[in-house]
């Protein structure tokens, strides 16, 4: 019987091609180990590092069912996502893989066994189309699978795929499903695109591209396909769309019951495009929590905000009043969790993070939209509105466009975007650093490493290295034969006791000493690729020749502090589970000598009390003395013991297993103690957010702990000196100081009042036509207290109170309170301070009793000053009339 769900899908493409001498590869996260990606998007990407060369796979032949995000970067096609029946943000891509092992006859012939013998598939149904160069494969298409020729057709650029502008490249071979006669003429997929669903893409990686456009040949042609799993089961359930499958309709249903709306099929109300958001989206913010993802303004995460925030919006228009995501994340735990234990493992994590995420949206959302839709009433959206609603309302620019977009309204995103203008121009570097642009020749390190091989790391058993042989030499982009004094150079050894950076490791500092007295001060050690350990730093005297035998030594000192960092780092881990809950993972850590730091995924502050446990359970593993075992083992065993895998790591078919103690077990490759007396005392000494839902640590260990300890101590005493007191009372003595202090702010606060009062009733006395409208330069506190004061000694009319705020001016406040006569009679406050507070730069709450706001445009005081004095006589004219 051919596989119909999902989950037999998964199960019969694996376990063909494994039957066929292919490793079963798990899945990869969805936070790619290449930094130019903001997510796994395809099912190449796990094996990128092979396909380019930068790594040699244990394995010649892979299979695997990978989960893929498709959203941001050149993948923005978010605002699509519910509309078609194409694009999606989170999907399955089922592939097949060989790295220089076989090529287009079996990939094709496989590919087509596996569809019609396996799946079931009516071979008459199914079209291909090759490249218009591709000779080869056309005749294994049509003379050894059978296809007729009628059913293949040539296709140019869209049959060719590419890395990138140079490197690894080739035809492809896409498979098509014939929807039928329904969808159009039978034109083939050159001719009929919606009568054609291309279902799997045979990638043909036989060229190497060159800066010149030469494509020459590569030495081992290697196959990626990609077969998505959503079009697939639409085949195979003979579902009208994507969003009938049984994938998605659990979800879709969820929705259904948690906005109390009915689905309407495809393509339906702008209802039914609703509930597919949230079918849709739910299974996104799912699976990218999960994996450590957590909404922030910063790339990954903000492309997470953007997928919840517009499902609850989708939510807020099907009249959904409460939260709505945590139904979509058990729906989707429900439908997928027996594929991806891990989402059953995260669930409570993730049931918080995005309904905490939700919470805070909706009541940014409905502050926004309150201001929002009072624009739009009058005209398009100013830059300066935008801006307010995105700084000050915390009013996603996307949002507001999409709103103003539904009401044929305009958003002036220049004038938005100059003002944004520094901020984004920032996160743009950013993005630009890490995407790891520069002059890095890599080319030259691969073709070292193809040479030399990988480096021999001896640092785990001695500091220093004698006869390690200097295999190159490189200054620059180019490698030298030798280097003088004075010349800066990346130094690579057959053997190194240095360690490179990884793992959140700092690499090592040191010297190598080579004959004549040639010396090389190692200021850094990098990995140039996997496997390539450079040692960084300048030629101090002598000269350094490639192929020079040179000790290699290490600074022991730095080294051993690193290494006390470094393990306390894995049982601050440990004791931050134990603590506060086990959904506590790495979200990225520095090891250095002096200090570490450690990222965690935690959505609140940590209470000094629970910080105060996690040291002191830390430190009680430290005192034991117990042992520490590094050992290497195979990554499947290391998982069965329970071993936590660090974020951002590396991990092959072989790992090394760190045993810190009774209680901590992780994957790592760096360096650490013998035994857990050796890292000393270990202390927290900072705690804070780093991001939405992530949390910094940063500790002190070793000497440097005693040293923290001994200024906190003097800094005590210097306290208790200044107080006239012990250290032990110092603690009292603050708190007697703070309760005489607030004594004395009450009676600051009561003469400030009294005169309040004084200078109110002068106002009140000038009121013209039941309106006080004057210049005041205080504050905000200081102007609404005023205004109030105002309006009560005024009896019945408006007070509106304008200035700069002291002492320098820079920006204006505003303040307008309204009589409880007038609110009675429609006044508000907010609609009398609404225009003026735009001419500031800014806004205001809605409240009709009394509002306090501003801006930046300290030079529109006058202006703002005469617009709301006519509002509030027009206000205070309407309610008498």
């Amino acid at each position: 019987m051919p596989p119909r769900s999902a989950d037999e899908l998964r199960a019969a493409f694996t376990d063909f091609f494994a039957a066929r001498g292919h490793t079963v590869v798990p899945s990869a996260s969805l936070i790619p180990i290449d930094a130019t990606l903001l997510f796994t998007n395809s099912g190449m990407v796990p094996f990128k590092p092979y396909f380019v060369g930068d790594e040699t796979p244990s394995y010649r032949r892979a299979t695997s069912v990978q989960k893929c995000v498709r959203a941001g970067g050149k993948h923005n096609d978010l605002e699509e996502v519910g509309r078609t029946n194409r694009h999606f943000t989170f999907f399955e891509m089922l592939g097949n893989f060989s790295f220089g092992d076989y090529f287009k006859t079996d990939a094709i012939r496989w590919a087509w066994e596996l569809y019609t013998d396996v799946l079931g598939l009516d071979p008459d149904r199914l079209w291909v189309t090759v490249h218009t160069t591709d000779d080869e494969a056309e005749q294994i298409w049509r003379d050894v699978v059978g296809v007729p020729a009628e059913r293949i057709q040539r296709l140019g650029d869209d049959n060719f795929w590419r890395m990138a502008d140079t490197g690894p490249c080739g035809p492809c071979s896409e498979i098509f499903w014939d929807l039928g006669d329904a969808h159009g003429p039978p034109l083939g997929p050159g001719g009929n695109e919606a009568r054609y669903i291309e279902i799997w893409n045979l990638v043909f990686m036989q060229y190497d591209a060159r800066p010149d456009g030469e494509l020459v040949p590569l030495p081992a042609p290697s196959v990626d396909t990609g077969a998505g799993l959503e079009r697939n089961l639409a085949v195979l359930q003979g579902a009208e769309t994507v969003w009938d499958i049984d994938v998605f309709r659990p979800l879709i249903a969820a929705a259904e019951r948690a906005t109390g709306v009915t689905y309407g099929g495809f393509p339906g109300t702008e209802s039914d495009v609703s509930l597919r958001i949230l079918a849709e989206h739910g299974r996104t913010m799912t699976f990218l929590v999960a994996d450590g993802v957590v909404p922030s303004n910063e790339e990954r995460g903000y492309v997470l905000r953007r997928i919840i925030r517009r499902a609850v919006r989708h939510a807020f228009l099907l009249g959904s009043e409460t939260l709505i995501t945590p139904a979509l994340v058990e729906a989707t735990v429900a439908a997928m969790g027996d594929a991806y234990p891990e989402i059953v493992k995260q669930r409570q994590l993730v049931t918080d993070i995005v309904g905490r995420e939700e919470e805070r949206f909706r009541t940014t959302l409905t502050r926004g939209l309150d201001f929002l839709d009072g624009v739009l009433g009058s005209g398009d959206v100013s830059g300066d509105d935008a801006f307010f609603l995105h700084d000050t309302l915390g009013f996603p620019i996307d949002l507001t466009r999409e709103i103003a977009e539904e009401r044929d309204r305009g958003v002036d995103l220049d004038g938005f975007h100059e003002r944004m203008g520094e901020q984004r121009s920032r996160a743009k570097e950013a993005h630009k650093a890490a995407g790891g642009t520069g002059d890095v020749p890599l080319e030259l390190y691969r073709e070292l490493l193809d040479e030399v091989g990988a480096t021999d790391f001896t640092g785990r058993q001695e500091y220093v290295t004698d006869g390690a042989k200097v295999r190159a030499v490189v200054g620059g982009p180019d490698r030298l034969a030798a280097a003088g004094p004075g010349t800066p150079v990346a130094v690579v050894l057959d053997r190194t006791p240095f360690y490179a950076e990884s793992g959140g490791q700092v690499g090592d500092t040191g010297t190598l000493t080579g004959p004549d007295g040639a010396v090389v001060r190692v200021t850094d050690t990098q990995y140039g690729l996997p496997g390539l350990v450079l040692h960084q730093g300048v030629v101090e005297a002598g000269t350094l020749t490639e192929g020079d035998v040179v000790t290699a030594a290490i600074d022991g000192d730095r080294r051993d502090a690193i290494r006390r960092n470094h393990t306390a780092t894995h049982l601050l881990h440990w004791a931050l589970r134990e603590v506060l809950g086990s959904h506590v993972a790495q979200a990225g850590s520095h090891v250095g000598p002096d200090r570490l730091r450690f990222d965690f995924s935690h959505f609140e502050a940590v209470p000094r009390s629970a910080l105060a446990e996690v040291e002191a359970l830390a430190n009680a593993e430290v005192i034991t003395d117990g042992a520490v075992r590094h050992y290497e083992t195979t990554k499947e065993h290391a998982l069965g013991l329970g071993a936590m895998a660090f974020f951002g790591d590396k991990y092959g078919d072989l790992v090394r297993v760190l045993e810190a103690g009774p209680h901590s077990i992780e994957l790592c490759g760096g360096t650490h103690v013998h035994a857990l007396g050796f890292i000393g005392p270990i202390k927290i000494v900072s705690e804070g957010s780093v991001g939405a839902n992530l949390r910094r640590i940063e500790a002190v260990t070793g000497d440097a702990a005693f040293g923290y300890i001994r200024d906190e101590e003097a800094t005590l005493a210097a306290a208790a000196a200044s107080l006239q007191v012990t250290p032990a009372e110092v603690p009292a003595r603050i708190e007697s100081l703070l309760a005489d202090l607030k004594v004395a702010r009450q009676e600051i606060a009561a003469a400030q009042a009294k005169a309040a009062a004084g200078e109110a009733g002068d106002l009140a006395a000038g009121a013209v036509d039941g309106v006080v409208a004057v210049r005041r330069d205080l504050g905000n506190d200081d102007l609404r207290r005023l205004a109030l004061a105002t309006r009560d000694a005024l009896g019945s009319g408006v007070v509106a109170l304008v200035g700069t705020v002291p002492p320098d001016g820079a920006k204006a406040a505003i303040a307008v309170a309204v009589t409880a006569d007038l609110v009675a009679a429609g006044v508000s406050a907010a609609a009398v301070a609404a225009s003026a507070a735009r001419l500031l730069g800014g806004g205001t709450a809605k409240n009709a009793e009394v509002v306090v706001g501003g801006g930046p445009n300290a030079g529109a005081v006058d202006a703002a000053l005469a617009d709301v004095a006519a509002q509030a006589r027009a206000a205070v004219a309407g309610a008498s009339a």
